[in-house]
């Protein structure tokens, strides 16, 4: 029985089954995560070969056993005869469809080219007629390095279902990054909005790609960065650019795009994973002018201006100068040509008698806003403009600053080493980042791409990257969900003689096959002064955020301010989502019975306490030492909100 029709099973394959269900409704929604299975894609184990209580192989024991199964078969003259056989023979295996198809995607493929036809032929059979998850995935296992064209209609097919998407994407990357992307989001889009892109974008309905691209959300809970590149990738952005350059709402969705995939809120750097970054990021400063200039067109034109400078975007592959051509070109569109203090160049004209010092534009949080004129963008006409919004324009001031001071790498005599602080775009939250610039290249995206570098808080406030006479280690880069879960990047501090040496580095959590980072030799009497420099700079900084500051470097030098009340300091910094709001944190336990504790309770363990102070406006040296002077008369557990 070699036929695929000959089959002892009456059971489609699962292309079959995923074609039919999609062309009786080519246009019908496609469910989150994709098909459903048919009954019996996954069969029982053989009792005879696998018992029921069999556990399943482990993925380093499915790495040895799963290839020693398959091996047999990959050259087999039969191909169609070879695929059944190795069908049941899987079945019978206690191993896991995403085991099976890991081990094949690393097999050895055979050296001679009619040998490698051989195993073509034998993914292609458990691809077309394959009726069983194991089976198929076996198959994409091979094709991620034996799929050719002619392929791609079958993966796109198969990745419909739920099971086998991730697969399906992997070998299509290779072939057709554009159906990868669109497969990509049938299983792993959220939102309604997106959702509906997606759905018209598998259906292959472009005119309606168009038209609900203007109802998705960029807010960064609703669309992370592999979410951006994908849609990216899906839509063509660069070429539909190109063949659509008046429709200017499609430059402004690109530009959302491109900064949302840049962000620092993901588990790897999807600009470089995106092929047509370079492209992308031409075709949008090209026509940056274009832009009406409200307040997030500029935010996001600044934005991609600073990734070119330290984050991300600048390791890409540039012409030379480029990067530094496209950096002018976005700030000008984002109208940075305004003098420090030019409060109506970044949209909001400020009242007569505005009590911001010079520079200022930003109100503090939970304090009435005195009548305003702002742009459209910002809020209604005659509205008073929110204190997101002043601040989100204050950061685009400081900013442009920050950047247009920076000197370019080429610059004769420029520091080996430089540190830079750099602010996200309030208006899409990433926090803080101390950025480590060698010879004008940022270190932690090189190195370590699954997260930010460490808050200034956490590297210059404490003085951790100083060289002293002991060697230390220092964690520059945590992963964005935490070191814990998926690794943090580490390196060793220590002075020899005229230099100071970063080495000894460590990527705990990081997958095998990062390459090594070398040993880097600062001068000595350049490096203490690029720290000393940083340690002093606060031109990134903002009220609140500089009242924390204080407030850190109080404690720091007083601890029994939260000794004596039995708490321990946590982190000092701004809120998240409110940056005009500095955030206290300490732990410790319950105020004790008769004592006032807002939220706390008796008889619990140990708690998290947040107590928050948002700006009233006064300097922030005046209300950092009033809190100091708070916390050391009164139990901070009396006025302090308990969590956890």
């Amino acid at each position: 029985m070699s036929a695929p029709y000959e089959r002892t099973t009456l059971a489609p394959s699962l292309h079959a089954y995923a074609k039919g269900l999609r062309d009786a409704a080519p246009h019908a929604p496609l469910p989150q995560g994709g098909l459903p299975l048919p009954d019996g894609a996954r069969p029982p184990r053989d009792p005879a070969a696998a018992p029921a209580t069999a556990p399943a192989l482990t993925a380093r024991e499915a790495r040895l056993a799963v290839p020693a199964l398959v091996r047999p078969f990959l050259t087999a003259p039969d191909p169609e005869r070879a695929a059944v056989e190795l069908e049941r023979v899987l079945a019978a295996a206690p191993a896991r469809e995403r085991a099976v198809f890991a081990a094949l995607t690393a097999i050895p493929l055979p050296g001679e080219p009619a040998h490698r036809d051989r195993a073509r032929a034998l993914a292609r059979c458990l691809t077309r007629h394959g009726t069983t998850v194991r089976a198929v995935a076996a198959g994409l296992g091979l094709l991620t390095r034996l799929g050719e064209p002619e392929d791609v209609p079958y993966l796109r097919t198969l990745g419909l279902l739920d099971g086998l998407g991730r697969h399906a994407v992997t070998a299509l990357e290779g072939l057709d990054r554009q159906a990868a992307a669109v497969l990509w989001l049938v299983h792993f889009a959220r939102g309604d909005a997106l959702r509906r892109v997606t759905d018209a974008l598998a259906a292959d309905d472009g005119t309606a790609v168009r038209e609900r691209l203007s109802g998705l959300s960029y807010a960064p809970r609703e669309l992370g960065p592999e979410h951006a590149r994908c849609l990216a990738e899906a839509l063509d952005l660069p070429a539909l650019l190109r063949r659509e350059p008046d429709r200017p709402e499609l430059l402004v969705q690109a530009l959302r795009l491109l900064t949302r995939m840049g962000s620092g809120r993901g588990y790897q750097d999807e600009l470089r994973r995106y092929d047509d970054a370079v492209d992308l990021y031409e075709s949008v400063a090209a026509r940056a002018h274009e832009l009406p200039p409200l307040l997030d067109h500029r935010a996001r034109l600044v934005t991609l201006a600073q990734g070119l400078h330290s984050g991300p975007a600048h390791l890409l592959p540039w012409p030379p100068g480029r990067r530094r051509e496209l950096m002018s070109l976005l700030l000008s569109a984002a109208g940075d040509t305004a003098e420090p203090g030019d409060i109506a160049a970044s949209g909001i004209v400020a009242p007569p008698g505005d009590r911001t010092a010079p520079g200022a534009v930003a109100e503090p949080a939970g304090v009435a806003a005195p009548a305003a004129v702002v742009p459209a963008d910002v809020t209604e006409p005659g509205d008073v403009p929110a204190p997101g919004d002043r601040h989100r324009a204050d950061w685009i001031r400081r900013a442009v600053r920050q950047l247009r001071a920076a000197r370019p790498e080429e610059a004769a005599g420029a520091p080996r080493l430089r540190i830079e602080v750099a602010v996200a775009d309030p208006g899409d939250p990433d926090g803080v980042e101390t950025r480590l610039l060698v010879d004008g290249r940022p270190l932690v995206p090189a190195a370590f791409e699954r997260g930010p570098g460490e808050p200034p808080e956490r590297l210059l406030a404490n003085g951790a990257l100083r060289a002293g006479p002991e060697p230390r280690e220092v964690r520059i880069a945590e992963a964005y969900c935490t070191e814990g879960c998926c690794g943090a990047l580490h390196v060793t501090v220590r002075r020899e003689g005229a230099h100071v040496v970063w080495d000894g580095w460590r990527r705990p959590g990081a997958p095998s096959g990062w390459p090594d980072l070398p040993a880097y030799r600062f001068d000595a009497d350049a490096y203490d002064a690029e720290i000393a420099r940083a340690e002093r700079d606060q031109s990134w900084s903002w009220p609140a955020r500089r009242t924390a500051w204080l407030i850190g470097a109080g404690l720091r030098e007083r601890p029994e301010l939260l000794t004596r009340w039995g708490l321990r300091r946590g982190w000092i910094s701004t809120d998240h989502w409110s940056p005009e709001t500095t955030a206290v944190t300490f732990h410790g336990p319950p105020a004790a019975d008769g004592e006032t504790a807002a939220g706390a309770g008796t008889g619990q363990g140990e708690r998290q306490f947040l107590w928050y102070l948002p700006d009233d406006g006064t300097p922030p040296e005046t209300r950092a030492e009033a809190a100091l002077r708070r916390l050391a008369e009164e139990d901070p557990r009396g006025y302090a909100r308990a969590s956890g």
